[in-house]
């Protein structure tokens, strides 16, 4: 594609990200009805499932970028797409204001279950920051201390998610049965709570868990896998298209591997997630937009392993100031989000949650920083 002009690789590379943006749409829909027909929940169905498969343009830019040796962009969508698929929030909040109502994103799909997600993200990117401090000649059987601990966390992370899935020992207000302090703080008043225990999602949740098992009962569980499998294969090939016609473009308008990746390659591999999220808000299920972002962006991190071991190097330890601010910019973010769902805030700013107004304010804060890095 190098030796394509800069019209037809903007053009190729528009195409693919239309594709991914479809396959989106249809990975959300085909993901609820696999959901709830195999009764794993939103929250870890949007963990594992949809996460990985929303991801799969990052996973062909990461193993063909490791395939060449050109570990750099890899390293740059890969953090630089954590950050802006948090960002992604901001969208779902906005978009999903008309279905939702009034109430901001974090508090119609409060739970405890996605803040243990949120807590894993911030976990997993702490290691990629220690990892980025190693030296590296650490490499044995092709593999580092660092990648291994990122899977490790990961797959903690899943194990306790699938617990807390199971219920979690907290009251509806928050307060742990036992807990000291009743005396002196009164009860307050509860919200209502649709799952219970431990999850404080907020209203407008009904219609549409109505309207998606509507749409569960008229599409057979065979033709939502051969839908889900079939848009998995595009969002994978169209990501192949979106690494090679954009390293290319990046090349003649000579942007950076670290700017480029971080940029326009994260945001265009981030389509799958807003096509899904506004998909899943859309049909009511806000946890599930919620658990889509939070697993992603968990798994993203387990990929560096899979780079480790195709290019034979250590990874983490290439990367350099831009990579590492970017991954304490993501985890800034995450947590804002993650105070956000503990605290439930119903005030909106200019159209979005507070915690999403803070969460766009950081981000183009993030973002000057990056320039001002790699500039």
């Amino acid at each position: 594609m190098e030796n394509l002009p800069l019209w037809a690789l903007a053009l190729i590379f528009v195409a693919a990200a239309a594709v991914t943006w479809v396959a989106g749409v249809q990975l959300s829909k085909t993901v609820d009805v696999l959901d709830a027909r195999l009764h794993v929940g939103s929250a870890l169905g949007g963990l594992v499932v949809l996460a990985v498969a929303t991801n799969l343009p990052e996973i062909a830019i990461t193993v063909s970028a490791a395939l060449q040796g050109d570990v750099s962009v890899a390293v740059g969508n890969i953090l630089g797409g954590i950050a802006i698929q948090t960002v992604v929030l901001v969208v779902l909040d906005v978009g999903g204001r008309r279905r939702g109502g009034r109430d901001p994103l974090t508090h119609r799909a409060a739970s405890l279950t996605l803040v243990i997600e949120g807590v894993v993200v911030v976990a997993v990117l702490t290691a990629v920051v220690a990892g980025s401090q190693l030296p590296d000649g650490l490499v044995f059987l092709r593999l580092t201390p660092d990648v291994v601990l990122i899977a490790a966390l990961w797959i903690v992370g899943l194990l306790l998610v699938q617990r807390a899935g199971r219920g979690l020992p907290w009251h509806e207000d928050g307060r742990a049965p036992g807990a000291t302090g009743h005396a002196s703080h009164p009860h307050r008043h509860r919200r209502g709570v649709r799952h219970g225990t431990g999850s404080g999602a907020g209203s407008g949740s009904g219609s549409g868990s109505a309207k998606t098992k509507t749409k569960t009962k008229q599409m057979s569980t065979a033709k939502a896998a051969i839908v889900f499998a079939a848009s998995a294969l595009a969002t994978l090939v169209a990501g192949v298209v979106l690494e090679r016609s954009g390293d290319a473009a990046s090349s003649q308008l000579g942007l950076s591997g670290v700017l480029f990746g971080a940029t326009v390659l994260a945001l265009a591999t981030s389509l799958p997630e807003i096509s899904t999220g506004l998909q899943a808000v859309r049909q009511g299920d806000d946890e599930l937009a919620v658990s889509d972002i939070f697993g992603g962006n968990a798994f993203l991190p387990v990929l560096f392993l899979v780079a480790t071991v195709i290019s034979g190097q250590a990874v983490l330890p290439s990367a350099d100031a831009s990579n590492v601010f970017l991954t304490a910019v993501a985890a800034l973010l995450t947590l804002v989000y993650v105070v956000g769902l503990l605290f439930r805030p119903q005030r909106r700013v200019l159209g979005m949650g507070v915690d999403s107004f803070v969460v766009l304010v950081l981000y183009l804060v993030g973002l000057g920083g990056l320039f001002a890095i790699a500039g």
